[in-house]
């Protein structure tokens, strides 16, 4: 499982970003390009320890037993839900948060394991640094794929 961590997987994640454009359009759901830069970079947030969403009811009940989603090797479902707090639903400007999660993205990434939150995710519960790396790769994955890059 690729690891947001390793140099090289961030390099192509970086490269990725950089392949979006203003007009780039989603294969499915509801943001366009520059609300998921946005939505991402929310979500870097919380693994960084900016950010400490409530664990919901439905995380507190089920969220250990479905945690290992977070970080296999499995792709997400199209369309699930999101943490309430990061679903971004106001206009949004492209180059302004693309540049806001490419920093984001390269800070975490030279910050290491070490410097991880150790809050809870607010749907998985605890995570180890391993775990929120292979889960950010895999967001981040998820949500450039749905722009087709």
């Amino acid at each position: 499982m690729k690891n947001i961590f390793n140099q090289t997987d961030t390099a192509e994640i970086l490269s990725r970003i950089d392949k979006l454009s203003p007009n780039s359009r989603a294969q499915w759901g509801k943001m366009d390009v520059a609300q998921m830069l946005a939505h991402c970079s929310s979500f870097h947030d919380i693994a960084m320890g900016n950010s400490f969403p409530p664990r919901g009811w439905l995380g507190i009940f089920i969220g250990t037993f479905v945690k290992p989603m977070f970080y296999n090797d499995k792709p997400p479902a199209r369309n699930m839900s999101t943490i309430p707090t990061i679903m971004i639903v106001e206009e949004k400007e492209f180059e302004t948060e693309k540049v806001k999660l490419k920093q984001k993205i390269i800070t975490f990434q030279r910050n290491g394991p070490e410097k991880c939150t150790s809050h809870p995710h607010p749907f998985f519960g605890k995570l180890t640094p391993e775990q929120w790396g292979k889960g950010l790769y895999k967001h981040l994955d998820h949500h450039l794929n749905q722009f087709g890059v």
